[in-house]
């Protein structure tokens, strides 16, 4: 696994992530109070490191997909409990770690802080929230005002703006964090898409961080969010027949199960946060990607209804605290009859 401290001292870096997890065991999660020192230089390396690599990252399997976590940083840990805390396994997250949740700052800092530790096997995208007009209303503004000051938002604004927007695992999955866009045509579109930069009211980087799929359409649809599009079975379909791929992985939607299909298993949405907001009954999921994957769309036909398990495909819910030891006595079960 590659390392890189590079900016930042090593045992510093060593040091935050430590207190980051220093409480992983409790039942109640606390809060952890890193100086604004560390917080900013966790913001200017990765900020330097997100721009040295490409705003459409290419990537390779086996590697592990999370979609939002939304400051819900004791579900974000179960997530590492789960899928191996880095550098176990490769991950790629689809964005939105900040607002809503109590715990933004301590989620966004460990994945900050592991994404200089191994830069080549940790990767994030930015989610519609990673934008100052969106998170300045939802809950992160608020949370950095009150625990430090507007100056550590900004600053943590300036490092939004410079995520990479979308991912290409060995050429068959497209990854972002909401969806199409009808502006493209071509994969250079987003290559060539600039940065730093906020996210526009409208156009191809607010189309990928914003679209969502629907059954209820055919084409292109308005959206109800205000913002951006919707788009049918035949927009995923077309896409990825024009571009030779298997599925579209994106996050950006509540879904009960953690995870859902659409257009006949050739994209899916992943949601990483259970029991979101405490509003919602949903579980959370995370999807690992085998390499034997890479090609075989069919696989995820192949997902039991009990578990959805497969030895290809492996998606990992995060079952609310009375379902944990039915998981674990199913997946030893499963794993015996390999």
């Amino acid at each position: 696994m590659a390392q890189n401290g590079q900016g930042i001292d090593p045992a510093l870096l060593d040091d935050i992530i430590n207190r980051l997890l220093e409480f992983r065991q409790a039942r109640t999660v606390r809060q952890v109070q890193l100086s604004e020192s560390d917080i900013r230089q966790l913001c200017t390396v990765s900020r330097e490191i997100f721009l040295q690599q490409p705003t459409l990252l290419e990537l390779e399997a086996p590697i592990k997909l999370c979609g939002d976590i939304h400051g819900q940083y004791g579900d974000l840990l179960r997530l590492f409990e789960y899928g191996g805390f880095p550098p176990e396994a490769n991950y790629l997250f689809l964005g939105d770690y900040v607002d809503r949740g109590k715990q933004s700052l301590e989620t966004i800092c460990l994945l900050l802080a592991y994404k200089i530790k191994y830069p080549e096997n940790f990767f994030l995208l930015r989610g519609n929230h990673e934008c100052a007009s969106i998170n300045r209303i939802y809950g992160f503004y608020d949370e950095c005002k009150r625990r430090f000051n507007v100056r550590l938002w900004k600053t943590f604004t300036d490092c939004f703006n410079c995520l990479p927007v979308a991912a290409l695992i060995d050429d068959k999955i497209l990854c972002m964090h909401g969806g199409l866009s009808p502006d493209l045509t071509n994969l250079d579109q987003i290559r060539n898409l600039p940065r730093p930069t906020d996210v526009p009211d409208s156009g191809l980087l607010c189309d990928l961080l914003w679209s969502d799929p629907s059954r209820d359409v055919k084409g292109w649809g308005m959206s109800d969010r205000g913002v951006s599009y919707t788009f049918g079975a035949d927009k995923v379909a077309e896409f990825l027949m024009q571009h030779d791929m298997d599925l579209v992985c994106r996050a950006h939607q509540v879904v009960e199960d953690g995870y859902e299909f659409f257009a006949d298993r050739q994209l899916v949405t992943i949601f990483s946060a259970p029991n979101y907001c405490g509003e919602f009954d949903n579980a959370g999921a995370m999807m690992s990607v085998d390499e034997s994957l890479i090609g075989d769309p069919n696989t995820f036909k192949n997902l039991p209804d009990a578990l959805k398990y497969a030895t290809d495909v492996l998606v990992i819910f995060l079952f609310r605290q009375e379902c944990r030891n039915t998981f674990h006595q199913i997946l030893a079960g499963l794993r015996l009859g390999e």
